[in-house]
């Protein structure tokens, strides 16, 4: 059994360490529920923090009862905010026999514990003030061994603006995302008009793969004005009031549709090739469903909480899922670089081989850059970054995502002469002189 309560204490501590801070009134239910530490939900508090903490339909049960002890310890469940810190801390005082129950420690902050319940009630509500500034996690604790919690329970946690007289409901570092999502949308908004003017422009010269670009940036705009409308109603009153909805579903249409893309350009669709070939096929076969098993694991992250019953499970299947995608969009670039290496030198047209070359290269350095910043350089600086400054890795994911859009948008223009290769007769010799070389460059 104490085996089985380390375990469960470090699963917490995983947990705490992969998940980023959420904040908003929520709702959990838990039924017959026997882990000794259940965290809730995750905030960072300024000097004027608030936690409303309401539980009803409380009901205990014992899977081996003992006839010596009928009923279990009620001072050894309870609630308590703790930090990562003290977390670590408090599981060292457990494991060198220092206390009984992390309820017990000096270190976290005790919001109450089960004796304090009036028989036969089984609700109870509190209010907590916080005055420490810190990220804390809310954690209920259940050192009775073989007892089994069932209850339902609301909590919110807030910061008091002073200033505006009203309750901010976004965790400390994260009071800033509206407007960084609604900058980023009118971002996306301006780059899609001139996609628009760009593609009227030249329009003789307009392939399938740029209304495909155009569709990507205005699906991209809608998904950052709906989770700006999310967060700002979040902020201001604890609830999403259904602007979550459609932010689930642009960016199920966005995800699906830039991996997509990607792979269509990696392949030449439309600009190179009018057909996809069958291997290519399959990538978007492996990739589409793939993004809907993702979005469907974020949408579940989100709903359930980050320390839900299944929710790490469900992280582990996004990251899977995640990085199968990241790898299976490279597979057509690779291809392509491939096919574009060995006509080179075969097909006469070494010049104009080496340009497309050339660019499908800078494409598979870029994409990698981009898939690496995305999904390690932002969880780096969302673990490393102190929680005042939480928005900082939003900003910098945003950032990478528009600099790759751009130099998606810029290399794959549509092009008035010749486009996307054209070059002069007199650059042909060098060019083939180059290409000469290629056979030792860049293997894949």
């Amino acid at each position: 059994m104490a085996n089985l309560h380390q375990l469960s204490l470090r699963f917490f501590l995983f947990a705490l360490l992969l998940t980023a801070t959420v904040a908003e009134i929520r709702f959990t239910s838990l039924r017959s529920d026997s882990r000794s530490t259940i965290p809730f939900d995750e905030f960072g508090f300024t000097h004027s923090g608030h936690l409303d903490l309401n539980i009803s339909h409380i009901s205990l049960s014992t899977q081996n009862p003992n006839p010596q002890n009928q009923y279990p310890n009620l001072s050894l469940l309870g609630f308590f905010l703790c930090t990562r810190d003290s977390w670590l801390h408090v599981l060292e005082q457990l494991q060198d026999g220092e206390i009984p129950c992390s309820l017990n420690s000096n270190l976290v902050k005790l919001i109450f514990t089960f004796d304090q319940l009036t028989p036969p009630t089984d609700k109870y509500d509190t209010s907590f003030t916080v005055t420490d500034p810190n990220q804390f996690t809310l954690v209920f604790a259940n050192c009775n061994p073989n007892v089994k919690v069932s209850m339902d329970v609301k909590s919110a946690m807030y910061n008091f603006d002073s200033k505006v007289g009203r309750k901010i409901y976004l965790s400390a570092g994260k009071t800033s995302l509206p407007w960084i999502y609604s900058l980023f949308f009118l971002v996306y908004l301006s780059l899609a008009g001139i996609w628009i003017h760009t593609l009227y422009n030249r329009r003789l010269s307009v392939f399938r793969i740029h209304y495909f670009m155009l569709a990507v940036v205005i699906l991209k705009a809608l998904n950052l004005l709906f989770e700006a409308e999310d967060k700002s109603y979040i902020k201001r009153t604890g609830t999403a009031h259904g602007w979550d909805v459609l932010f689930y579903i642009f960016s199920f249409l966005k995800g699906i549709m830039l991996f997509t893309l990607i792979v269509l350009i990696g392949t030449g669709w439309s600009f190179i090739k009018p057909y996809l070939q069958g291997k290519e096929k399959k990538v978007l076969m492996i990739v589409i469903p793939l993004q809907v098993v993702a979005n469907l694991a974020q949408v579940v992250i989100d709903e359930t909480g980050p320390f839900g019953q299944d929710s790490y499970t469900w992280k582990q299947v996004f990251l899977l899922v995640d990085i199968v995608c990241c790898c299976a969009v490279l597979f057509p670039i690779v291809w392509s670089i491939k096919n574009l290496r060995e006509a080179a030198t075969t097909d006469g047209k070494a010049a104009v081989n080496l340009m497309k070359l050339t660019l499908f290269r800078q494409y598979y350095v870029v994409v990698i850059c981009y898939i690496y910043f995305t999904r390690v350089v932002v969880y780096a600086l969302e673990t490393i970054t102190s929680y005042r400054y939480e928005w900082t890795s939003v900003m910098a994911g945003e950032l990478a995502t528009l600099a790759f859009y751009v130099f998606t948008g810029y290399s794959f223009r549509p092009k008035v002469h010749n486009p996307y290769f054209a070059i002069d007769d007199e650059e042909e010799e060098a060019a083939a002189a180059e290409a000469l070389k290629l056979e030792d460059e860049f293997e894949l």
